[in-house]
């Protein structure tokens, strides 16, 4: 999915959910040159998650592709932005966000990539 919605010079990053009863419900980020009307990766996988499945996370990741300026043209493993760690919290705030680390990829609790969630 990633390398068929890429785009030169745009911010491409496709993502997954696994729900709790087992579906992956994926997304891609929707870019716009006007950037606050983007929507990330992980808010249309959620979409979907919740329109067609049971709207559960049990796990989440993100992939980005690099763009053909960058020196590492390597696709990776990316954490989530502030705005989905929220959105993820929201929805299932059990869920487990893949991420990458020096050491390689750990699985983590969304509760500890946002120790102080916003609340109304």
């Amino acid at each position: 999915m990633l390398l068929r919605h890429y785009k030169p010079f745009w911010h491409t990053v496709a993502a997954a959910i696994r729900s709790r009863d087992g579906r992956i419900w994926t997304g891609i980020h929707l870019g716009t040159t006007v950037g606050r009307l983007s929507v990330c990766a992980e808010a249309v996988a959620l979409g979907r998650a919740v329109m067609e499945g049971d709207g559960t996370i049990g796990t989440a990741v993100a992939m980005r592709h690099p763009k053909p300026d960058e020196d590492d043209r390597n696709r990776a493993v990316v954490s989530p932005c502030g705005a989905c760690r929220e959105m993820i919290f929201d929805y299932s705030p059990a869920a487990l966000v893949i991420l990458p680390t020096p050491g390689g990829l750990v699985k983590l609790p969304i509760r500890e990539l946002l120790p102080l969630p916003y609340r109304r």
